[in-house]
């Protein structure tokens, strides 16, 4: 309570500045059993009309609706006074405070026990942060740039420090946001968290602090011999774009945590990342893949924003149509960057861009539907809830490897017709887009392209082959120019199957344009006889399969809903895709450059 007078005692300079106040106090009286109280309270409330507070069902970096709203209740609101005032549930996630004189505060349980970037979680051990998860918000609030703080009163015996994005302020766990929707891009995490730090300087003098904040089983060596590693990235990042944005506050935080009681994620903001990662901590190589896809946000899609993402939503879902862009690429530039580190081996990589190439070539999402089209499903997709079947296999392609496959076409073009490359193409999104923050559009995305290249009809063409387009893109050319081989399976194949353990029955979508599919067969359909064969298992289908060549002509009898049919399958050859290192010496160094270090 003195806390919340010492800032009552300013507003007389405050509302000189703002026109509404608005100060969280998070309190953790039951950390054992993952319960948080929070108030909300808000000054300088327009009067005459009601109040209406509400949950977020959006988060940033995610696309889909979440009902963050499920874990909050015994919600109440109090006037100056002190004395409770009426708060009606209107819906599901939203409040209503119908007569107020200007003055509100509301309080409220929140149950938190699922941390990674999306929710939130409280534990004895821990407390992890994602704000919409969290924090209860007036309506209004997203469109003021209302002063706000945050204050997070740490348990007693706790000897906990925060790592968040928010402004710290003199007063102890006390921090700022400059408006609604920065507030709700900042994570924070309190717990016993290791720090290692470094400085990048820009090409201009200025420099920024960088800062691992790591909740792991390691000690001071481990923590900091790990940052080391992420400074490699963020220094190899650096050298795509030429320099790092103008963090807000001068600090870029990594909140990470490493340990077996978080759920694998990441999940990009403005001046800071969340991660989580399952699993014991080992500071190998390969815990760092989500380090530099996370890092290589604060460029693209931080700053380089879509504009149908602008401002987000936190109502609904946030369509887009440039998510192959903002995550696709991402993806893509996170595995390359990892590679330049030298943290990833060639052939690892090689495999890495095989299996994007496949999801463009070699699924249903990427033949038959553009990179748009799959970016605008996220709204479904992005860890969106649902228990109904979809026909996702033969209509959707994830744009992280949609996009990633696209990145590489691109880059391909670039080097093999323009001596460029996708980091000119990003540097110059970044020029007129991301250091302006000035959201871009489809059409800016070509009109990028075309002048980059000076070459108004490549552009034209790849923009509609390529990304309102779905065509198919020629990797084998383009990557024997750079010192990779491009090889078909050919083996005997009648596409994706996955059999339940106990029975021969399909349990998986069965995908279009694929032998089963034309025969008839469908999810949870039980195979009886193949070729004459009685079927078991998955690997009685294999070895009658392998006994036969491509268009060879073969019987199966399956169960659809306890009715037995007959059809008979055509085995195809496999489409599947893979890569080779070339040794021709006169593409080798043509790869070196592409893979190598780019920094000076």
């Amino acid at each position: 309570m003195k806390k919340l007078i010492a800032f009552l005692a300013c507003l007389p300079f405050l509302v000189t500045a703002y026109a509404q106040q608005f100060r969280y106090d998070l309190s953790f009286p039951n950390l054992r059993h993952h319960e948080a109280q929070i108030s909300l309270t808000a000054i300088s409330v327009k009067k005459g009309q009601p109040a209406i507070f509400r949950m977020s069902r959006s988060s940033p970096g995610r696309y889909a609706t979440h009902e963050f709203g499920k874990n909050v209740y015994n919600v109440k609101a109090f006037g100056r006074d002190g004395k409770q005032i009426e708060i009606n549930k209107t819906d599901g996630d939203v409040y209503e405070v119908p007569d107020h004189d200007g003055w509100i505060k509301v309080e409220y349980t929140l149950f938190a026990n699922y941390a990674d970037g999306t929710y939130a979680c409280v534990d004895e051990n821990t407390v992890h942060l994602n704000m919409p998860a969290t924090l209860m918000w007036m309506k209004g609030m997203d469109k003021d740039s209302a002063l706000i703080q945050v204050h997070f009163s740490v348990p007693a015996g706790k000897q906990w420090k925060v790592a968040t994005q928010l402004k710290p302020t003199d007063e102890p766990f006390t921090f700022t946001a400059p408006g609604f929707q920065y507030l709700m891009d900042s994570p924070a995490k309190l717990g016993d968290l290791k720090f290692a730090g470094w400085t990048i300087q820009n090409k201009n003098g200025a420099q920024y602090k960088f800062r691992l904040a790591l909740e792991a089983n390691a000690d001071q060596q481990q923590t900091d011999a790990f940052g080391e590693k992420v400074k490699r990235i963020t220094q190899e990042a650096q050298a795509v774009f030429g320099e790092t944005p103008a963090y807000d506050f001068g600090t870029y935080t990594f909140i990470a945590s490493m340990n077996p009681y978080v759920h694998g994620d990441g999940m990009e903001h403005r001046n800071s990342t969340m991660i989580t990662s399952g699993g014991a901590f080992t500071g190998a190589n390969n815990q760092l893949g989500v380090f530099s896809h996370e890092f290589f946000h604060c460029w693209n899609v931080e700053r380089i924003r879509p504009k149908t993402l602008e401002p987000f939503n936190f109502e609904k879902s946030n369509m887009s149509n440039e998510l192959w862009l903002a995550e696709g690429f991402t993806q893509y530039f996170g595995d390359l960057i990892l590679k330049r580190c030298d943290f990833t081996a060639l052939n690892d990589w090689a495999n890495t861009m095989a299996y994007y190439i496949n999801e463009k070539e070699n699924t249903p999402g990427g033949t038959l539907y553009s990179p748009v089209d799959n970016s605008r499903t996220a709204v479904f997709r992005d860890a969106g809830v649902s228990i109904d079947r979809t026909n996702y296999p033969n209509m959707f392609t994830s744009y992280y490897t949609y996009g990633a496959a696209i990145a590489l076409a691109l880059d391909i073009e670039l080097r093999t017709k323009f001596n460029l490359s996708l980091d000119d193409f990003m540097r110059a999104m970044w020029k007129s887009y991301g250091k302006t923050e000035h959201p871009y559009t489809l059409q800016d995305v070509r009109k990028t392209l075309q002048q980059l290249t000076q070459n108004d009809q490549f552009a034209k063409t790849f923009y509609e082959k390529y990304i309102t387009g779905h065509e198919s893109f020629d990797y084998a050319t383009g990557l024997a120019k750079l010192g990779l081989n491009v090889h078909v399976d050919g083996t005997p194949w009648i596409g994706r199957l996955s059999l339940r353990d106990d029975k021969p029955i399909i349990t998986n979508t069965v995908v279009k344009n694929t032998p089963l599919y034309d025969a008839g067969l469908d999810i949870d359909d039980e195979i009886v006889t193949l070729d004459n064969n009685a079927i078991k298992k998955l690997d009685d289908v294999k070895k009658i399969i392998n006994s036969h060549k491509p268009g060879d002509v073969i019987s199966i009898v399956y169960k659809h809903r306890e009715q037995e049919q007959t059809s008979t399958i055509k085995i195809a050859a496999s489409p599947l895709i893979s890569l080779s290192v070339s040794d021709d010496s006169g593409t080798t160094a043509v790869r070196d450059k592409w893979l190598g270090s780019a920094v000076k």
